[in-house]
């Protein structure tokens, strides 16, 4: 009976050496495990505390927290205390109570999408990206939550030009995640490896 069932067994192992590895890894295991994405997530952790913490200090010790308050850092860099109603660089302004946490909703939305599409990211990169995306966002959500309105500070300026609206450190990790993101996708392209058929061929001819 063993010698019997020998040759099967031997089948069904070069069906799975054959078949393409993550299917017959699934088909064991019930599911390919994904690893957390500590680095994205200690970059958003980061971004949150530092954006907390700059806007603690402009709008605490160094009390500029009053419309039309500023200080001149340099000569094209000013801390000017800006009380912003929408979201990134004063998108989608909220005057309203309804619209307000209209926002708090999409933008966590938003975060928590982020937080997916990072825990199911395999890139590196991608996910340090992500991570800086989701700390911006959820600095300013914060700050919507407690205030009503997210405190931008941060006023960059040559002459009279202004190339940004006044921005914050959370604005300054989301445009940065985002540019990060676009480029990668528009101008990286990763090598392509080897098809699971043609693997499967050459496992069979050694």
């Amino acid at each position: 009976m063993r010698a019997l069932l020998a040759p099967a067994a031997r089948s069904r192992r070069g069906q799975c050496a054959v078949r393409p590895l993550r299917r017959c890894g699934e088909r064991r295991g019930g599911g390919v495990k994904r690893s957390v994405p500590v680095a994205g997530l200690v970059i958003a952790a980061a971004v949150f505390v530092l954006d907390q913490l700059i806007k603690w200090v402009v709008t605490g010790p160094l009390g500029i927290n009053f419309l039309g308050a500023s200080r001149e850092i340099v000569s094209f860099f000013d801390l000017r205390f800006v009380q912003n109603m929408g979201v990134s660089l004063g998108l989608l302004r909220a005057e309203s109570e309804l619209a307000r946490w209209g926002l708090v909703v999409m933008t966590a939305a938003i975060a928590g999408a982020v937080t997916f599409w990072m825990w199911r990211e395999e890139k590196a990169a991608d996910k340090l990206a992500l991570g800086l995306v989701l700390g911006g966002a959820l600095g300013n959500i914060v700050d919507r939550v407690r205030f009503g309105y997210v405190v931008d500070f941060a006023d960059l300026h040559f002459g009279e030009w202004r190339p940004f609206l006044v921005f914050n450190v959370a604005d300054a990790a989301i445009t940065i995640g985002v540019l990060i993101l676009l480029v990668r996708a528009l101008l990286i392209r990763d090598k392509p490896t080897a098809k699971p058929d043609k693997m499967a061929s050459e496992n069979v001819n050694a």
